[in-house]
């Protein structure tokens, strides 16, 4: 009898914890959720993180805080959010730099592995620039010019192996072509010395370009993806000018450490899908000349694969060195 009862309570015992975590994961949150954003505050990474973070906390309950942990080009704050605990309370903002950094530097976390890709926000395309005296008014125009002139064109870049930087290399694996690197600190610097003609060229996300456009500063030859920029309709797409197979550009998106509960991701991944078609939502991608991007997190995983597996490339082939 008194075996009988002992397993009896071990049975139940067995049954509870594997109850636990499933009643834990129905009502979640039940607490605050950190969303860490692992550039500094303003950029389109954190508009966007605090965007999407306000509406999780409506539809959700709890607060989902947004807090800024930069450092080391993404890398800090993601470390952070490699090692916290798995259970849905620290999310992490994803981007192109999580792409690009396994390239580029030795990591304290795997970029695939320690994270659950739960969804996928928006992309910004890339668009090239050229100072107005430049003689190419199209992307054809600007790449036979190069193939003219290999090794003479210059571009600025906010930085080596920043995202100006790779955009502009995988440019030119894709064309076939030469142009000079010139670095700066940050794209602003980049851009005023192209507008001054110092340097000839740049590419960067639409929205980084646009005022500079407008004012005449600089003259945009071409967008990346498959569809013109709402923000500048009068600009045609690589493909359109027959340059194609060039796709570039920043993207967002949110990730968990590796081992999250599934249910979990999957809550997150669908109140994020009804986020994103609302009208706030919409109107910040507007502004800034992104478009959504909807993914299932499994999308969302085979899209990253993609992403490093590309920029990976554009490194090796560039021989590009981190400074």
């Amino acid at each position: 009898m008194t075996r009988t009862i002992s397993r009896l309570l071990m049975a139940i015992g067995a049954c509870l914890a594997l109850i636990a975590p499933v009643a834990a994961q129905d009502d979640y949150p039940n607490k605050p959720v950190r969303v860490i954003v692992p550039f500094a505050p303003g950029g389109l990474n954190d508009i966007l993180a605090r965007v999407v973070s306000q509406q999780l906390s409506e539809r959700l309950g709890k607060q989902f805080v947004v807090e800024n942990k930069t450092g080391a080009g993404g890398i800090v704050g993601s470390e952070l959010v490699a090692k916290a605990p798995a259970d849905g309370y620290t999310l992490l903002i994803v981007s192109i730099a999580h792409a690009v950094n396994p390239a580029l530097y030795k990591l304290p976390y795997d970029s695939l592995k320690a994270f659950a890709p739960v969804s996928l926000f928006a992309s910004s395309p890339n668009a090239l620039a050229v100072n107005p005296e430049l003689p190419a008014r199209s992307v054809k125009e600007f790449v036979a010019l190069a193939k003219s002139k290999p090794g003479d064109i210059q571009y600025g870049s906010g930085g080596v192996g920043g995202s100006l930087h790779l955009g502009m290399e995988l440019f030119k694996l894709t064309a076939g072509i030469d142009l000079v690197h010139v670095p700066f600190r940050g794209a602003g610097p980049a851009i005023i010395d192209v507008a001054g003609g110092h340097t000839k060229a740049i590419i960067a996300t639409i929205a980084t370009l646009s005022p500079h456009v407008r004012s005449g500063k600089l003259r945009m030859l071409g967008v990346s993806g498959k569809t013109r920029s709402a923000i500048m309709p009068d600009v045609p797409t690589f493909d359109e000018q027959g340059v194609t197979g060039y796709e570039a550009g920043n993207w967002i998106g949110i990730a968990a450490p590796a081992g999250t509960p599934p249910a979990i991701v999957a809550r997150l991944s669908k109140e994020i899908a009804a986020i994103q078609d609302s009208a706030d939502f919409k109107s910040k991608l507007d502004a800034d000349g992104a478009v959504v991007v909807k993914f299932t997190p499994a999308e969302f995983n085979a899209y990253m694969e993609r992403e490093l597996e590309k920029w990976g490339r554009v490194v090796r082939e560039a021989k590009i060195k981190a400074e």
